[in-house]
């Protein structure tokens, strides 16, 4: 059975973790280095979260914008929930197939600064939405 039990949930945390993200001093630092457009396609809800290192500051969008991506990533928004939760590794999840890509799999590992920014932050976002207890 999925985490998330609609795309309205997912949203919510989703848009929660990347507010937490905007305000959190230093969080997308590196990814805004990469100058990237990354359009990441979850499943299993249906999501999508457009993030743009090319805006100053950092834009995360829910909806297409109509800029071209650099790299589109699609995975189940279970595979999201565990690499954020740190249940799997970033790496091993491309690796092993689970996050399909278009676009250079090298530039995807400039996620990871971001990806590690969002774990520090995702599990006390899960809490305080009441989806998770200690």
């Amino acid at each position: 059975m999925p985490f998330y039990p609609d795309s309205e949930t997912l949203y919510d945390v989703v848009k929660e973790l990347f507010h937490r993200l905007e305000e959190t001093p230093g969080a997308t630092t590196e990814f805004a280095r990469s100058r990237m457009v990354i359009d990441v396609h979850l499943t299993e809800p249906e999501a999508y979260i457009n993030l743009n290192a090319r805006t100053n500051p950092v834009s995360f969008r829910f909806e297409p914008d109509g800029t071209p991506p650099d790299l589109t990533l699609t995975m189940s928004a279970d595979t999201l929930h565990n690499v954020w939760m740190g249940k799997t590794r970033l790496r091993d999840a491309f690796f092993r197939g689970r996050i399909r890509t278009k676009g250079s799999i090298s530039r995807a590992m400039q996620l990871a600064p971001l990806f590690r920014q969002a774990e520090a932050l995702y599990p006390q976002v899960l809490k305080d939405k009441g989806l998770i207890i200690d």
